[in-house]
């Protein structure tokens, strides 16, 4: 980094932030409206953002494989739909005053540079932001593990993974009224308790590079600011 002292993080969002919440798939203007104002928020005090984008609201690859889809096709089909969601995302962010750039692990020039480590990183250091789209360019890995990384490639302090949940819980929320949060925990108490918040590639990969993982409810307005600027809300894995 040109500026040791800032902060840089890569936030992951993953396609349910981009649907409509009503019904939960497609692309919904109002809702990436909303993600782009706070990133342009938080990206304007100076942190530096990237951005690793799913395409569940579009097309599940796990899902459809699991339907007799070839699983490797399935998974080509998924990144493609993580670039739609990017020119969206992109779009939004340009609207919002903040100077974007997409790169993706599979070529198309027409829409979006290529994935280059240090043409990325050289991008956040002058204050734009970097959506990364298409996963690893690989079938069988999920955007999480792209995510991971990707923060370890451009040396971000943290890597945020967005949710709609407020952080990581002993068990489901959603079918247990008594699940426990925890507001921190460690690599291998996450990795052996078989946490479904993200899977355990990726957690592995932070666990060995040292970087902290925040997992954050993004549907509460201020939550994204406050996650990029290092605030500690949620879960911290680390």
């Amino acid at each position: 980094m040109s500026d040791s002292t800032k902060r840089r993080v890569l936030l992951k969002l993953s396609g349910e932030a981009f649907a409509d919440p009503e019904v939960g798939y497609g692309i919904d203007p109002l809702t990436v409206h909303r993600v782009a104002e706070e990133i342009a928020e938080a990206q304007s005090s100076g942190v530096e953002v990237a951005i690793v984008v799913g395409g569940g609201n579009i097309f599940r690859g796990v899902s459809q494989a699991a339907k007799g889809m070839d699983p490797a096709n399935a998974d080509y089909m998924g990144m493609l739909a993580t670039v739609i969601n990017a020119l969206a995302l992109r779009d939004a962010l340009e609207n919002a005053g903040v100077t974007t750039r997409v790169q993706s692990a599979i070529t198309m020039q027409e829409l979006a540079e290529p994935y280059i480590r240090l043409r990325a990183m050289r991008h956040l250091e002058k204050g734009r932001v970097v959506i990364f789209a298409a996963g690893t360019g690989n079938p069988f890995f999920t955007t999480d593990t792209t995510a991971a990384l990707r923060a370890i490639e451009i040396n971000a302090n943290a890597l945020l993974k967005a949710s709609r949940v407020d952080g990581v819980y002993d068990s489901d929320p959603r079918t247990n009224h008594n699940a426990a949060k925890m507001s921190e925990l460690t690599y291998m108490e996450f990795i052996a308790q078989e946490l479904q918040v993200m899977d355990t590639t990726a957690v592995t990969m932070c666990k060995e590079h040292g970087v902290p993982i925040h997992v954050f409810d993004m549907t509460v307005p201020g939550n994204i600011v406050k996650a990029v600027q290092g605030e500690q809300i949620g879960t911290v894995v680390h």
